[in-house]
């Protein structure tokens, strides 16, 4: 099985891009989700990557946050969930299964491109379709009974991981959670991202709209909205 699509479904990709733009323009603007938004800056000698993929078969075309440029954003989005009608493991279960039944996929989807349909095991690759130059390669690193990993690929415009977990909370209300570390891949994409902020909010929304799935995945509702954690960490001199 090809670990990368080939030119045509790529060429065919770029095609859409327009009306993808304009449909998560749409859909952004009309959102009304409650948010909760922080960000914070912090110096250098807050700068904890996570740990590094050591099996030398998962580090291969890895983009680790040590090969990034500009600062390190440490990002995590997070909402509580009543009445769920299934349990915690079994949402995580179904989404190992299938990550698009969460994903937005009028304009993001995930692509499987390596490993078997309807599991997920460490090694599988995935490419995440988004309108616009976002696509991005990631492979499975990491699979728990309550979460997976992913760890971005030589492509994406980003260079870190990410995480998607679920649990309990203290009051029984069960919980998801996406968290990332990661810098930009380049100074493009940090121009994109950092700078300009447009692919950071791209990225928001598409992460938003995902953990509104997953309450939809578990037969519940949304108690509280989602709370948006931003750290900006600044680069120390020897990550240069």
């Amino acid at each position: 099985m090809p670990r990368r699509p080939p030119a045509t479904r790529r060429w065919l990709t770029a095609a859409t891009w327009p009306v993808g733009i304009a449909l998560t323009a749409w859909d952004y603007m009309w959102r009304s989700t409650p948010m909760h938004r922080s960000e914070r800056l912090e110096g250098p000698d807050s700068w904890r990557p996570w740990p590094a993929v050591e099996a030398a078969s998962l580090s291969e075309e890895i983009q680790g946050v040590d090969t990034g440029y500009g600062p390190l954003f440490h990002r995590r989005y997070r909402t509580r969930i009543s009445a769920a009608t299934i349990r915690p493991e079994e949402v995580m279960s179904v989404l190992q299964a299938k990550v698009n039944r969460a994903a937005p996929t009028t304009f993001a989807r995930f692509q499987k491109v390596h490993g078997d349909s309807g599991i997920m095991r460490v090694g599988d690759e995935y490419v995440v379709r988004m309108p616009g130059p976002w696509d991005g390669p990631v492979r499975v690193i990491e699979v728990e009974p309550c979460s997976f990993r992913f760890a971005t690929l030589d492509g994406h415009l980003e260079a870190g991981q990410i995480e998607f977990r679920v649990g309990t909370s203290e009051g029984g209300q069960m919980t998801f959670e996406i968290e990332s570390w990661a810098r930009s891949s380049g100074r493009v994409s940090n121009l994109l991202y950092h700078r300009v902020r447009f692919a950071k909010e791209v990225q928001a929304h598409m992460w938003i709209s995902f953990l509104e799935g997953v309450v939809s995945l578990s037969g519940g509702r949304m108690t509280g909205g989602i709370e948006i954690e931003t750290r900006r960490i600044e680069e120390p001199p020897d990550a240069r």
